[in-house]
């Protein structure tokens, strides 16, 4: 038995690490050419490149996770039932719940280690890998300065170059506007040759130009209208620009700690009590103030009319306003017509802030049912793939493939589905983030019922044998009637 179960466990591990890295892989390739544009030409370090990765690749792991033992499963039970394997161990006695038993042990055991990847260590990794993706797509490209092209990626300079030595950083008839002043193109400098190095900390930059001279306006409050113009030669002169700014600033991560994406189970609930309470709060106060700009009594009707006139009137089921004359019935109305715009317009900007505060609260619900949706989210695809396999019995990679790929697509469009509608108040934040779950398992206990069963569930002959047997009575007992 012990054989046996070493036996399914390594038809097992084989296929489920080969699906797991190709998945990772093409995730990972998604996510580079989606953030291409931000990497290239910014000088970045293969390590800082590589830890990216890293953070991403951990990231993708809840989507990596479910399709790889979707996948796994099928290709498992499927070579064991296309080589009669399954069949053999049936008629020894085993039932396919006690075969499939070894593998139902280790994805519990995926299960409960994706719950704990999940509350523990993909926070972190969000946060590790939220934060370096900010820093490297706020990072400023790397110094290139092309030959005919004016360059501004510097702050307070524009370079042009005729000719570049890229191997010496010599730099041929060069033309650079200083804008350090903050008063436009008031200075030109023009040189026949300068090289260009960094400084030793790699803070700024150094052109030493040789054989140039600059143009400066001298402006002045008090030359308006006339503006001297200087000029100056030089043999030699070295302009100090400031490259601080290309340098890889590494962005403090307690700012990104607030987001719900870095939270695990206890930080998630406290945030989801803080904010229950502070929309409950918010509610309370919008219906207080509409009730406070309603007031009958209001000293701005300014009416002569004496509160206790009003209560007698209401006793003797007269009309209220029928105590009034004209002219006080339309400031009354003026009044109540103003009232209700301002309560309109009130009401108005604050739901939209309270539907914000709202949407708010139910992704922290959906990131905190995520947690354990996960999990479940094995045991489920599991239960799918196991007995399909064993029904369809089919392996290698064609076929479970595409049944595996298909299952696992219903399974993504159902929780983005859930989780959007979640979002929108269309339903509840546990019915949006168990969408794809409530519906996926139903589906696994008919499938491993049939496999239990040995059901044909996809052999054609199984479903058209009935047809065939209904139109052989028909025609018998039409030739008996003859």
């Amino acid at each position: 038995m012990r054989k046996i179960n070493q036996l399914i466990l390594k038809s097992y591990l084989g296929p489920f690490i080969m699906t797991f890295a190709v998945v990772m892989f093409i995730l990972l390739m998604q996510f580079v050419w989606k953030y291409i544009d931000d990497f290239v030409g910014k000088g970045l370090d293969w390590f800082l490149i590589l830890e990216l990765m890293f953070y991403v690749a951990v990231t993708l792991v809840p989507m990596a996770l479910p399709l790889a033992i979707l996948l796994a499963s099928i290709m498992t039970f499927g070579n064991l039932a296309e080589s009669y394997e399954l069949t053999a161990l049936k008629s020894a006695g085993m039932s396919l719940q006690k075969v499939m038993k070894p593998l139902t042990i280790t994805t519990f055991l995926m299960a409960i280690g994706a719950f704990l990847f999940a509350n523990y260590i993909l926070p972190m990794a969000n946060l590790k890998m939220g934060t370096l993706l900010y820093d490297i797509t706020h990072q400023k490209p790397s110094l290139d300065v092309k030959e005919g092209v004016f360059y501004k990626g510097i702050q307070d300079f524009t370079i042009k170059v005729a000719k570049k030595d890229a191997k010496n950083n010599i730099l041929y008839n060069i033309l650079i506007y200083d804008h350090s002043q903050r008063q436009g193109n008031n200075k030109v400098v023009i040189a026949k040759q300068g090289i260009m190095k960094m400084s030793a900390d790699e803070n700024f930059l150094l052109i030493t130009l040789k054989d140039g001279h600059s143009y400066e306006e001298i402006v002045s409050q008090n030359n308006k209208g006339f503006k001297p113009l200087t000029r100056t030669n030089f043999k030699e002169e070295t302009i100090v620009m400031d490259m601080r700014d290309f340098k890889m600033i590494r962005t403090d991560e307690s700012l990104f700690k607030d987001n719900y994406q870095m939270m695990n189970i206890s930080q998630l609930s406290h945030e989801i009590d803080t904010l229950k309470k502070e929309n409950k709060e918010r509610y309370a106060a919008i219906n207080m103030q509409v009730i406070k700009n309603y007031n009958l009594y209001s000293d701005s009707t300014k009416i002569s009319v004496h509160k206790d006139s009003l209560t007698q009137a209401l006793l003797d089921k007269k009309n209220w306003i029928d105590v009034y004359n004209l002219s006080e019935k339309n400031r009354i109305f003026e009044n109540a017509l103003s009232l209700a715009r301002t309560n309109q317009s009130y009401v108005n900007v604050n739901l939209i802030s309270a539907k914000n505060a709202v949407e708010t609260e139910s992704r922290y619900k959906i990131e905190w049912h995520k947690k354990f949706t996960l999990s479940f989210a094995c045991l489920v695809l599991f239960f799918i793939g196991a007995p399909l396999g064993a029904i369809i019995r089919k392996g290698g990679i064609g076929m479970p493939a595409v049944v595996s790929v298909g299952f696992f697509l219903i399974f993504h469009v159902l929780s983005i589905t859930g989780e959007k509608s979640a979002k929108e108040g269309v339903w509840e934040a546990w019915q949006g983030a168990w969408l794809a779950t409530f519906v996926l398992l139903p589906i696994g206990i008919f499938l491993t019922y049939k496999a239990t069963r040995d059901s044909a569930l996809f052999d054609a002959d199984a479903y058209l044998m009935p047809i065939k047997k209904l139109f052989t009575k028909k025609s018998d007992a039409h030739s008996a009637t003859l």
